[in-house]
C-alpha cells in the first residue's frame, strides 16, 4: 500500500496538455490515499480504476483542448476519435442504445447525421409528423375505396395510424341507419347532420352543390329521399296501411315536390311487387337501392362530413380521360371504365395506330380524280374523276382493302362532287362549272335513276340531300339553286344564289349554302327566309359540316382551312401548313369522335391536324399532283382516302407489322 501511495503505475498519457495530465494523476492518487485497509481494490479493480482513469482523462482533455482552438480561432491536434457503436445501415451512433428504427434507419432529426441528443429528446422525434390537408384528403380517398372492398380492418388501422377519420361519427351513424332500414333514426340523424352542414368546418364543397340552397330545404331533400324509400319498401312489404300513413301524414306536409308525390300515390295500385318494382323503376327493397339512395343523400352533405361515392374512382377517371383527350393520336373508342387502362403509365397513343401509311393505290382512273368519298355505313368508297366515269369500291371489312365494284359511265363533263343518301342507295354525280346535268344513280343495281337537267345555261356543281332520303337540293355559280325529288321534279327554287357548296341540316327544313360573297348563308324552304351565318374575307372554295352540326370545315382560297362554330357564329380555329389556292380542294372531319381533319392541299400533300391543334399532326407524301378531296371513313376510324390530280386514290391505313418497311409514301414528315 505504501508503494502505491508514494509510486503510482504510469498511464498513457491523453493528448492535451502535460499540466492537465499531472492534475488529474494528483486527483487520482489523493483519492487512492484515502482509502481504508477494508476497502483495498482488487488487482482486477485496480485495473479498472486505471483504464477508467485514462478514459476520462483522455475526454477531458480533447474537450479542453476543442474550446481552446475555439477560443484562439486557431488550429490544433484533433483528440483521438472515440470507437463508435456501429447501426444497421452502416452510420455511426454515439448512442450506446443505436437508436435504429425497425426499417434500419438512423432516428435522428439532424439531416441523417449521427444523433447526440438524450433518450428523451429520441423519443419527442418520434412524434408523429402532422399531415397536410392534402394528404388527409388522399388517405380519406384511399379508406373510401379499401371500405368499397370490403378490407374494413385494414382501414380501420390506417385511420389510427394516420390520426384520420374517414367520416364524421354522425355521418357514419346515419349510413348505417339507411343500409339497416331504421327510417325513424336515419330521419333522427339528419338533425344532427343538419348543424354540420354549415358548421364553419364544413367549408370544403363541390361546385354546384346543392349546398348552394338553403340548409332547410337542403334537409327536406334528403327527408323526403328517406320517406320515399320507406313508402316504396312498405309498399313491397304489402303493408298498404303504413305506406298510405307515410305518404299523408309524412310526405305530403313537407310540401316538397307534390308532382312526385302524386305520382307516389298512383303506386298504391299496383298489387304484386313486380309490379311496383317495374312501374316505379325502383330495384326493390334491399342492399341496391339502399346503397342508390345513400349515393343521392351524399350529395346533399359536404365532403368533410361524408365523401362524395367512390370519389377516388371518379378522380382517376377524370385524370385518364384528361390523358385521352390530350393524346393527338387517340382514334379509338373512349372507354369510361377503368378495367382496361393501367393507372401504371401515363396513357400515349403511337403514331404508328394512326392512318398514315399507304395501304393501297388505286390506279383504275385513266385522268384526274376529282372527289371521292366514303358510304355512310363505312362499306364503300365512290370515286369521281375527269376520265367522266365513276368507280365503286368494295371495303373488305377484315383486311380493310379496297376491291373495284362497279363502273358507272356517261358523265360527259367528268365527275367532280359525289353525294351519298342517307342509307347509301343512290349517289348523285355532279360535273364541273360548265355541267348542266345531274346523274342520280341506284348504287344497288348500277342503273342510272334520275338524269336531271333544268336548263342547258345551268351549272350543277354541288348538291346535298335532304336527311328524309327523298329529296335533295342542287346549284351552281350561275344563279341556280333548286330542291328536287327523286324523279329530278323541281319542288322549290331560289333565285338569284350562286352556289358554291351545299348542306342541308339535320332540322329538314334549313339548307347552308356558300356563295361568291364570301359567305355561307341558311335558306328555308319551307318559310322562303334566310340568314347570315358566316363570313370570309376570302372566296370559300368548299365546306362540309360535322355530324352533330356544330362545327363546319371551310377550305378558303389562299387561306387554307378554317373551323366555324356555326352556332355560336365564331370561327374556332384556322389550320396551318396547307396549300390552299383558288383550286377546290375538299376537307373533311374524321377519326372516332371526329376528332381530326384532313384536308388535301396543292403541294401533293395530305395534312392531318388534332381539331384542337393548328399545327399538323401528320403530313402524308405519295401523291404527285394537287391532292383534290379526302375522306375518311365514318365507319372504320383508321381507313382514309385521297384523290389526286396524279389520276390515283391512295388508301390511308396504320403501319404495316414489320416497323422496318418503307415503301412509297410510308414515312412522316412532321
Amino acid at each position: 500500500i505504501s508503494s502505491l501511495r508514494a509510486s503510482p503505475p504510469p498511464r498513457k498519457k491523453s493528448r492535451g496538455s502535460a499540466a492537465e495530465g499531472a492534475g488529474e494523476s494528483g486527483a487520482s492518487a489523493a483519492g487512492i490515499t484515502g482509502l481504508s485497509a477494508a476497502s483495498l481494490p482488487t488487482p482486477h479493480q485496480r485495473s479498472a480504476i486505471r483504464l477508467n482513469h485514462s478514459s476520462q482523462s483522455r475526454r477531458s482533455a480533447a474537450v479542453n483542448a476543442f474550446y481552446k482552438m475555439q477560443a484562439n480561432g486557431t488550429g490544433g491536434q484533433e483528440p483521438e476519435p472515440e470507437p463508435q457503436l456501429s447501426c444497421r445501415n452502416g452510420e455511426s451512433s454515439s448512442s450506446a442504445a443505436g437508436a435504429v428504427h425497425s426499417n434500419g434507419l438512423q432516428s435522428s432529426a439532424n439531416n441523417g447525421l449521427p444523433s447526440t441528443e438524450s433518450p428523451a429528446s429520441d423519443t419527442s422525434t418520434k412524434k408523429k409528423k402532422r399531415l397536410s390537408q392534402s394528404d388527409e384528403d388522399v388517405i380519406r380517398l384511399i379508406g373510401q375505396h379499401l371500405h368499397g372492398l370490403g378490407l374494413n380492418q385494414t382501414v380501420d388501422l390506417l385511420m389510427q395510424e394516420s390520426g384520420c377519420r374517414l367520416e364524421h361519427p354522425a355521418a357514419t351513424k346515419f349510413r348505417n341507419h339507411v343500409m339497416e332500414g331504421e327510417w325513424e333514426k336515419a330521419e333522427s340523424d339528419l338533425n344532427e347532420l343538419k348543424a354540420l352542414m354549415h358548421s364553419p368546418s364544413a367549408v370544403v364543397v363541390r361546385v354546384q352543390s346543392p349546398l348552394s340552397i338553403s340548409t332547410v330545404r337542403c334537409v327536406n331533400r334528403m327527408k323526403f329521399l328517406l320517406l320515399q324509400q320507406k313508402y316504396l319498401e312498405y309498399l313491397e312489404d304489402g303493408k298498404i296501411l303504413e305506406a298510405l300513413q307515410v305518404l299523408r301524414a309524412e310526405l305530403t306536409p313537407l310540401k316538397y315536390n307534390t308532382e312526385r308525390i302524386h305520382v307516389l300515390s298512383g303506386y298504391l295500385m299496383c298489387s304484386l311487387p313486380d309490379d311496383l318494382r317495374a312501374k316505379a323503376e325502383w330495384e326493390g327493397k334491399g342492399t341496391a337501392s339502399r346503397s342508390k339512395l345513400l349515393d343521392k343523400l351524399q350529395t346533399y352533405l359536404p365532403p368533410s362530413v361524408m365523401l362524395p361515392p367512390r370519389r377516388l374512382q371518379a378522380l382517376l377517371r377524370q385524370a385518364v380521360e384528361l390523358q385521352r383527350d390530350r393524346c393527338l393520336y387517340h382514334n379509338t373508342k373512349l372507354d369510361s371504365g377503368l378495367d382496361n387502362v393501367s393507372l401504371l403509365i401515363d396513357h400515349v397513343c403511337s403514331r404508328k395506330q394512326f392512318p398514315c401509311y399507304t395501304q393501297q393505290i388505286l390506279t383504275e382512273h385513266c385522268n384526274e380524280v376529282w372527289f371521292c368519298k366514303f358510304s355512310h355505313d363505312g362499306t364503300k368508297l365512290a370515286s369521281g374523276s375527269k376520265d367522266t366515269t365513276v368507280i365503286i369500291w368494295q371495303v373488305d371489312p377484315d383486311s380493310h382493302q379496297l376491291k373495284q365494284l362497279k363502273t358507272l359511265e356517261g358523265h360527259a363533263y367528268g365527275v367532280s362532287y359525289l353525294a351519298w343518301s342517307p342509307d347509301d342507295t343512290y349517289l348523285i354525280a355532279c360535273g364541273p362549272d360548265d355541267c348542266s346535268e345531274l346523274w342520280l344513280w341506284n348504287v344497288q343495281t348500277g342503273e342510272l335513276r334520275t338524269k336531271m337537267s333544268q336548263s342547258h345555261e345551268d351549272s350543277l356543281t354541288s348538291v346535298a340531300w335532304n336527311p328524309d332520303g327523298k329529296r335533295f337540293v342542287t346549284g351552281g355559280q350561275r344563279g341556280q339553286f333548286y330542291q328536287c325529288d327523286l324523279d329530278g321534279n323541281l319542288l322549290d327554287s331560289w333565285e338569284g344564289v350562286r352556289v358554291q357548296c351545299l348542306w342541308c341540316v339535320s332540322d329538314g327544313r334549313t339548307v347552308l349554302a356558300s356563295d361568291t360573297h364570301q359567305r355561307i348563308r341558311g335558306y328555308n324552304f319551307e318559310d322562303l327566309t334566310d340568314r347570315n351565318i358566316v363570313q370570309e374575307d376570302h372566296p370559300i372554295m368548299s365546306f362540309t359540316v360535322s355530324k352533330s352540326g356544330r362545327l363546319a370545315l371551310l377550305n378558303v382560297a389562299t387561306q387554307g382551312v378554317h373551323l366555324w362554330d356555326l352556332q355560336d357564329r365564331v370561327l374556332v380555329r384556322k389550320y396551318q401548313g396547307v396549300t390552299q389556292g383558288f383550286y377546290t380542294i375538299h376537307s373533311c372531319f374524321g377519326g372516332y369522335n371526329e376528332d381530326f381533319i384532313a384536308s388535301g392541299s396543292e403541294d401533293h400533300k395530305v395534312y392531318i391536324w388534332h381539331k384542337r391543334s393548328e399545327l399538323p399532326i401528320a403530313e402524308l407524301t405519295g401523291h404527285t399532283r394537287t391532292v383534290n378531296c379526302v375522306s375518311w371513313n365514318p365507319a372504320l376510324p383508321g381507313l382514309m382516302a385521297s384523290a389526286s390530280d396524279d389520276g390515283t386514290v391512295r388508301v390511308w391505313g396504320p403501319a404495316p407489322f414489320l416497323d422496318s418497311q418503307e415503301t412509297e409514301g410510308h414515312h412522316w414528315d412532321i
